[in-house]
């Protein structure tokens, strides 16, 4: 489980709420929103072609994370990976639609529908007559049967994750002949067409020996366009072939290679032509744009055509002019400024003197970036005269992350710029395609104790956010359009879909100070000296796993940080005495991102061929303990019976999650604002969600849920009132926010026995809107949808809500064109 993406629906459900009176909440009911589920915000980037225009053969390399563990999709650890082999080797009843919503299959089905519902609810499949395994046996009645007993929950033999939906089916039966399959309920369950998604065969199924382990690392009996070849762990590779049983259209490719490939090491892969797809980070995604722009000067398939140079990379060129010619006499003003900067250091500087060494630094100084360029220049002039030893050169060679615009103008004849050039050459043969993902990006508060467990403190929290802002910081660079999630339980585009964000109410700081105000968090109050090993108000909370961090006090991989935190008398604002000449150190104080690390903004700025503007950028982020806030920020922390009202925000450290650090520091300035400390704690990403989510160590944090065609079954564990276990323990299943209420588990339960669809999302509306009024989590974004793909690779690439279509993948013949296609023209208005 990834702090990132909770998973996909296949593998989503393995596995006390305070409030002083009722809700005062218009409007709970939620509107009838029906035109805000129409489209998604933004449509799929898969570069669609008829199938008469690609070519037949070939060997589509697509990354994965990793080998999945196992291939039976309805185990605990299954994976990504374990749903992609599923999707493309077994049968589906139903697959999703571009708008997340679920169709018949009909390589599978030719019709399912409820026949009775009195007095049981009784659906008739009627399967499509071609439909075989690969052993030749009919996909039949026995196959619906065996995977009911596996999953419905009555025999424990069975190490399954899941069971929701087969737990209330009485019983499965042969209809009138082979083809049909009849499914009796035992009680009501609207969301019946979420079963047999994916069908394993009666052999996997069976028994409880083959279905632990029968099904981890094979697949014998298959029934899908491509069929398991072999699971290489050793070489990190999935190799899946056509089906010669396949008795829908063919599959174009004759082979889909799943390659286990590291997220930071994907645009080295791409580069040495192991790949021909992968989901990429913004980082990379840089990388194959700039090289698809010094091809041809144009932007990437999809992004908004500029005919400016790259105001960053026309930075960055002159940044490295500079570094390699620092000490040139055209560069007299340059280093006049450096040698009067040096001279008022040693006499010292007065205020006004300080701000203008400032301003001119920004001008002159290098960032962190140019640092780094200086130093591979100074390596190439050594290389020149003989003196660059082999081993930076193996270096500069093998560096996944570098930028290929770091070498545009390196220079001529040396190891690391002809290593470089040839990368930038290759990265040229791909494009970046863009959508956004279906999964949403969320502000969880954590309601079991501290002062989130008050209500109106959590309520507070939310109305002090933009949420619109924030989205725009993560999306808006990368060309996607930055709209903010309104349901926690489906995604514009599904037919559930409606903004009940006015359940909670919008941005409003004044509200938020009264909400505060009224939970007897007041300004000025005394606080009480605390021991360093006395915790404040927030959760209590384990150091950052990676220690306190640097020399300077700022954390390194791990550690705490804190954004707000005076603890000075009022009026005493000045941050601490520092070397002047610390360039790192005063980049960093003025963007608030620290050396090294790249921000979505940064990481996306080619993405679109524009620049944007700056945020007010981000001061105090970094900086150590005790560092004064931000000009304009509350001057106070408000406090509650002698302690101060700080929350401790866990977010995940490395690389992968830089966009979470940055909205995490927006969050903290946003609730500085209204009087709340922040201390965020940055953790190692491997251990982030057990050690810390699932475990409820946090007052704050970041992760994602996917979106469901069928809400009412799969988000239920999510936001279900916790209870306590037989052991004394709370048993949360998947709320590890542990908010939840009657009311909300009363009307997902509605949802899930009604037949009527209009009824149930009605029901499903209605359950978002208390989930929004209780404000244990706040939807933000949804995540965005990289991928590399190779130019002329056609029906794949950011799929959105859409189920992939296999056998549709494939290389254009020589000479055809598929259509262009805009990835952001999607719902443009409400």
């Amino acid at each position: 489980m990834s702090h990132e993406g909770v998973g996909l629906r296949a593998v989503m459900r393995s596995a006390a709420f305070l409030t002083a009176g009722v809700l005062a909440v218009p409007a709970l009911a939620a509107c009838s929103a029906d035109d805000e589920a129409d489209r998604p915000v933004a449509v799929q980037d898969i570069a669609p072609a008829s199938r008469d225009l690609i070519a037949d053969g070939g060997t589509l390399r697509w990354a994965v994370d990793a080998v999945p563990e196992t291939l039976n999709a309805f185990q605990a650890d299954a994976d990504a990976a374990t749903a992609r082999v599923a999707g493309a080797v077994l049968p589906s009843m139903y697959r999703l639609d571009a708008n997340g919503r679920p169709q018949i299959n009909s390589d599978y089905l030719e019709s399912a529908k409820v026949v009775g519902t009195s007095p049981k609810q009784v659906v008739l499949y009627k399967l499509n007559q071609q439909a075989v395994w690969s052993d030749g046996r009919e996909i039949g009645a026995a196959d619906f049967a065996a995977q009911w007993r596996a999953l419905s929950g009555k025999d424990s033999a069975y190490w399954t994750a899941r069971n929701a939906g087969y737990d209330r089916i009485e019983k499965i039966e042969r209809g009138k002949n082979n083809l049909e399959v009849r499914v009796t309920f035992s009680r009501r369950y609207a969301d019946w067409r979420a079963l047999f998604s994916p069908l394993y065969p009666k052999d996997v199924m069976g028994t409880a020996d083959s279905f632990n382990d029968g099904a981890r690392r094979k697949l014998k009996v298959t029934a899908g366009p491509f069929a398991l070849k072999t699971v290489d762990r050793k070489t990190g590779k999935v190799r899946l072939t056509r089906n010669a049983r396949w008795w829908g259209r063919p599959s174009k490719l004759d082979e889909i290679d799943l390659v286990a490939v590291a997220r930071d090491k994907r645009a080295e892969a791409l580069a040495d032509d192991r790949l021909d797809l992968a989901e990429i980070d913004p980082a990379e995604a840089e990388r194959v744009t700039l090289a698809a722009r010094h091809k041809d000067g144009a932007p990437l398939q999809g992004a908004s055509a500029t005919s400016e140079k790259d105001p960053s990379a026309e930075k960055r060129e002159k940044s490295e002019k500079s570094a390699k010619h620092e000490k040139d006499t055209s560069r007299k003003k340059g280093e006049k400024s450096e040698s009067e900067s040096e001279s008022e250091e040693e006499d010292g500087k007065n205020a006004t003197d300080e701000r203008s060494d400032k301003d001119e630094s920004a001008k002159h100084e290098k960032s962190p970036k140019d640092d780094e360029e200086s130093d591979k220049s100074d390596k190439s002039d050594k290389d020149e005269n003989g003196e660059k030893s082999e081993k930076s050169a193996k270096h500069e060679k093998s560096d996944g992350r570098e930028r290929d615009d770091e070498s545009e103008k390196g220079e001529p004849g040396t190891k690391g710029s002809g290593a470089k050039t040839a990368s930038r050459s290759a990265l040229s043969a791909f494009v970046v395609r863009k959508s956004l993902e279906p999964a949403y990006t969320q502000l969880a508060l954590n309601g079991s104790e501290g002062p989130l467990a008050d209500e109106r403190v959590r309520r507070a929290v939310a109305r002090a956010l933009d949420r619109k802002e924030l989205a725009r910081v993560v999306l808006q660079p990368l060309g996607l359009p930055a709209e903010p999630v309104g349901s926690h339980l489906a995604l514009a585009g599904q037919a559930a879909y409606a903004d009940n964000s006015g359940a909670l109410g919008s941005q409003d700081a004044a509200e938020a100070r009264a909400l505060l105000a009224d939970a007897g968090w007041v300004p000025g109050g005394p606080v009480t000296e605390q021991k360093k090993t006395e915790k404040a108000a927030g959760s209590k909370g384990k150091k950052g796993d990676g220690g306190d961090g640097g020399e300077d006090g700022r954390p390194g991989k791990g550690g705490t940080y804190v954004l707000g935190d005076d603890d000075k008398p009022s009026g005493v604002g000045l941050e601490p005495a520092q070397d002047p000449k610390d360039h790192a150190r005063k980049q960093e104080q003025q963007t608030g991102v620290r050396q090294g690390v790249h921000t979505d903004e940064q990481a996306a700025r080619h993405l679109d061929g524009r620049q944007y503007a700056g945020q007010d950028g981000l001061p105090g982020a970094y900086a150590p303990k005790g560092t004064a806030a931000p000009a304009g920020a509350a001057s106070n922390v408000l406090a509650k019976d002698g302690k101060p009202l700080a929350l401790r925000f866990v977010v995940p450290s490395g690389a992968g999650s830089e966009s979470l650090r940055l909205v995490a520091d927006r969050i903290a300035r946003m609730l500085q604002r209204v009087g709340v400390r922040t201390d965020i704690t940055k953790v190692p990403g491997d251990s982030y969600f057990k050690d810390h989510i699932a475990s409820g160590d946090y007052d704050l944090a970041l992760y994602s849920w996917p979106a469901s065609a069928f809400p009412a079954t799969d988000a239920r564990p999510i936001y279900a009132k916790p209870v306590p276990a037989a052991d004394g323990s709370l048993s949360v299943e998947q709320n590890y926010t542990r908010i939840g209420t009657d009311q909300v588990d009363q009307l997902f339960d509605q949802a899930l026995s009604t037949l009527n669809e209009d009824e149930e999302r009605s029901l499903v509306r209605k359950a978002d809107a208390r989930i929004w009024a209780a404000a244990g989590s706040i939807p933000l974004y949804q995540r965005p949808q990289l991928a590399a793909a190779r130019a002329g690779l056609a029906n794949t690439g950011a799929f959105g809500f859409q189920t992939p279509v296999y056998e549709d993948m494939g290389f254009l013949k020589k000479g055809a064109k598929g259509p262009q296609q805009t990835p952001t023209a999607g719902r443009t208005g409400k």
